[in-house]
């Protein structure tokens, strides 16, 4: 007999459509397809979420192994939809690919010299090659908004040691406490954390933080204004 759709999509759609859909995705009886619509930045998250539930739920992930992934190629830029702005989407000193002549097309094609390391879903390495040429570097912050008086002042260090010639540079560093997390078998990072912290800050521990004594204010030139 003939398999028949359940849901307000398949409703909606009719049983041609729905039947074809069915055959295009290989569905047998007592399968389900979820379907999300809008733009990919706003539901991506979400999707992801309720496939790693699902996944759960009904078994489906294989708890015995440690399955790693890299990620790579990330945008270097991403549009405000709310103000039409562009601004750097993750790391605004790494290296954009193509150098100087990529960042003269259109910003939101342009991809960064940026890596991450996940683990089971979890990101445990991250890292990028730095923009070490002080003219790209000031074209990447033009595009994003950030004058070179302004990239001068608050990178000044940075921009200044750059200038005598940095040889191409990179790296990127492993979140120690996440990849012990993983391997506890806990998905909570507090569990082995050596001295974790409440919602508010707070180290029960070590009870800290402590109330400043008047000294030590006076000493950063602080004083505490009590509340009404």
């Amino acid at each position: 007999g003939s398999l028949e759709a359940a849901g307000p999509l398949a409703k909606n759609i009719g049983p041609e459509r729905t039947e074809a859909i069915r055959q295009q995705l290989g569905l047998k009886a007592g399968d389900a397809a979820f379907f999300l619509a809008g733009k990919p930045a706003e539901f991506e998250a979400i999707a992801g979420r309720a496939r790693t539930a699902i996944g759960e739920e009904l078994g489906l992930i294989d708890q015995s192994r440690f399955a790693f992934a890299w990620i790579v190629d990330f945008p270097m830029y991403e549009r405000d939809e709310a103000t039409g702005k562009i601004d750097f989407s993750h790391n605004p000193f790494s290296m954009p690919q193509g150098g100087m002549e990529a960042l003269s097309g259109d910003p939101l094609k342009v991809l960064g010299y940026q890596y991450d390391l996940a683990c089971n879903g979890y990101e445990v390495i991250s890292g990028a090659i730095r923009n070490h040429t002080p003219e790209i570097m000031f074209k990447a912050f033009e595009l994003a908004g950030y004058g070179q008086d302004e990239v001068r002042k608050r990178f000044g260090g940075m921009v200044n040691a750059f200038q005598y010639g940095a040889p191409p540079h990179g790296g990127c560093a492993a979140g120690i406490d996440r990849l012990v997390m993983i391997l506890a078998g806990t998905s909570n990072i507090r569990e082995v954390i050596l001295f974790p912290m409440n919602q508010r800050a707070e180290d029960l521990m070590m009870g800290a933080p402590s109330e400043p004594l008047s000294d030590q204010l006076m000493e950063l030139g602080l004083r505490v204004i009590p509340r009404d």
